[in-house]
Order: structure tokens, then sequence, then C-alpha cells
């Protein structure tokens, strides 16, 4: 009886270790895509996100560059849609990676000046790196001024270079 014993546990410890051993699965999403791993989120993964709002800002303020901040969400397909057509934009990618200081967030901070007309998704807004922000810079939609549709990139393109022109001049 006891040798039995002794048997089965010995096959159970051995199916234990054996499975420990195997490799680990990737992260693959139900869709078969792989999920981002970055502080990207998908906005575009070889851009360098800052991870924090006081990051962001810190890194503005000490670069003297504009900070771009994205408000999102995960399960939006209005976000889903801009985040696409942003991230396959290469001339946003670019101004992006030479000029500003750049952060998504995906929950509403305690800074209220980040929500002038309210927290919608998605939403962009630029802040200065005197922490100012440039409420100046909208979007086309009246009742949602920080707003832009997959339509609108070359709008946000010109509302940061926009952004860029007011820091030299003002500064």
């Amino acid at each position: 009886m006891i040798r039995g014993l002794l048997s089965v546990l010995f096959v159970l410890v051995a199916v234990a270790v054996s499975s420990s051993l195997a490799k680990p699965e990737k992260n693959i999403a139900k869709r078969g895509k792989r999920i981002p791993q970055t502080l990207s989120r998908g906005w575009g993964d070889q851009l360098i996100w800052a991870q924090t709002y006081e990051e962001a800002l810190y890194w503005a303020r000490a670069q003297n560059k504009p900070l771009m901040v994205i408000f999102h969400l995960e399960d939006c397909p209005h976000s889903a849609s801009m985040k696409k057509a942003f991230a396959e934009d290469k001339d946003i990618q670019k101004v992006l990676d030479e000029d500003f200081i750049i952060l998504n967030l995906v929950y509403e901070t305690t800074d209220k000046h980040l929500s002038p007309d309210g927290q919608y998704v998605p939403r962009i807004i630029f802040v200065d790196p005197s922490m100012t922000v440039r409420a100046d810079i909208t979007g086309r939609y009246s009742n949602r001024m920080y707003a832009y549709e997959p339509s609108d990139t070359q709008l946000l393109l010109s509302n940061m270079q926009k952004a860029k022109k007011l820091l030299k001049t003002e500064l």
C-alpha cells in the first residue's frame, strides 16, 4: 500500500516538474495579435513615452519641448480608430519623436486644466514647458474641442506645428 502511494506521489511530482519546465506561452490576444507591452499602448511603439503626467511635465520643462497628452480608452471604438490612424501616420510619428514629450492616459488626471470642456475620449491636449495647458490649440468640433477623428490627422499635424511655433515665440 505504501509503495503504491509513493508511486502515485512520484508520478505527480514528475508531472508537476515537467510542466513547470515547459516553455511559457506568449501573451497573445484572442484575435491572434500580440498585445503591445510598452507605454505606447499601440500609439507608436518606436516612440519614447512618459509613464505619468508628473514625469511628462518634468521632461517637457527639462528639455524645453511641448507635451502632448492623449486621453483614450482601450475598449472605445473611437479611440481604437484614432490610434490606428495616429500610429500609421509617419509625419505625426516623426514630429513626435523629434519635438515632443508624449503621454497617453487611459484614466483621468486630477489636473482639471486637462479637461477644459469635459472628460471624453479620445482627447488630445497640448501643454507647454511652462506647464500651461494650451486651450487655444483645438480640433474641429465646437462641442468636443480637443477631439480628433482618423480623418483629422492633417489638422492634428498642423496643431502640433502650432504648438512648436508658439513655444518658440512665447518662451
